[in-house]
């Protein structure tokens, strides 16, 4: 089966600033028992919705593993003159520091691309513009997190049902544009109303990632860590012709 992959990359960096984050903790201090099992909860939570996981997030899996190891044991006399006799995350937290620079430096040029867009008003017109969707304001790891809530709310016995009849994946992008172009907007959480089981939940989850993908929904929140809002980001008839002309992937994945 093929992995389902972004447009937009998304590394193990992201993913460690996206915990950082969420655990209101500082970069220069980071509790890496917590973020190491954070993490491959997340990698595990990937791997089983056949999202991409690249070869680097199983690579910083370890690192982190060998960090937290390193960290629970007791000092090595031997090792106090040597530079790993020093605090084994600062590797980490000179990449994450770096790699931050650079995220924040990418994200004010852009600003500064759309501000010289709307300045020049008088240049011929720009082709119509699609706003961009997806992973800007809401990351794919903020998305994972969120549902990962909703599949901890579900009651322990979901997990033993037989489900006799599922939707396909295509089937489910068609009802999910029926229902946002209906009501207009809906709330992360909401999407996942009716679900009757754990495979209905990861269905609707795969789903929602494909109208991502091929731009049909939109994503964003209003405020940090506030509620995941999706509404659709194209009219009707034009979002139904881009999920037909798009490779849905209709195979279960196991769940």
């Amino acid at each position: 089966m093929n992995k389902f992959q972004l447009e937009i990359f998304e590394g193990p960096l992201d993913l460690l600033l996206h915990l950082i984050k969420k655990n209101e903790v500082s970069i220069t201090d980071i509790p890496i028992a917590v973020i190491t099992e954070q993490y491959l909860e997340t990698l595990e939570l990937m791997e089983y919705l056949d999202l991409d996981v690249a070869g680097e997030f199983l690579v910083m899996a370890a690192t982190l593993v060998q960090i937290k190891s390193r960290m629970l044991l007791p000092p090595d006399e031997a090792d106090v003159d040597e530079e790993e006799g020093g605090d084994p995350r600062d590797e980490l937290v000179r990449r994450l520091l770096e790699y931050q620079r650079f995220k924040e430096a990418a994200g004010e040029l852009e600003r500064r691309d759309v501000l010289r867009r709307d300045v020049f008003a008088r240049t011929p017109e720009p082709p119509a513009h699609v706003e961009t969707v997806g992973f800007e304001s809401v990351s794919l790891f903020d998305l994972i997190s969120a549902l990962r809530t909703v599949l901890e709310r579900l009651p322990k016995d979901f997990a033993h049902q037989v489900v006799l009849e599922t939707v396909s994946v295509r089937e489910k992008m068609s009802l999910l544009l029926d229902d946002l172009h209906r009501r207009g907007q809906i709330v992360f959480q909401e999407l996942f109303a009716g679900a009757v089981s754990r495979l209905d939940v990861i269905v609707t989850f795969l789903a929602m990632l494909e109208l991502v993908k091929i731009r049909a929904v939109k994503i964003w929140q209003e405020e940090t860590a506030g509620p995941i809002v999706i509404a659709p980001a194209a009219p009707l008839g034009e979002a139904q012709q881009k999920m037909a002309g798009a490779a849905i992937e209709e195979d279960g994945n196991g769940a």
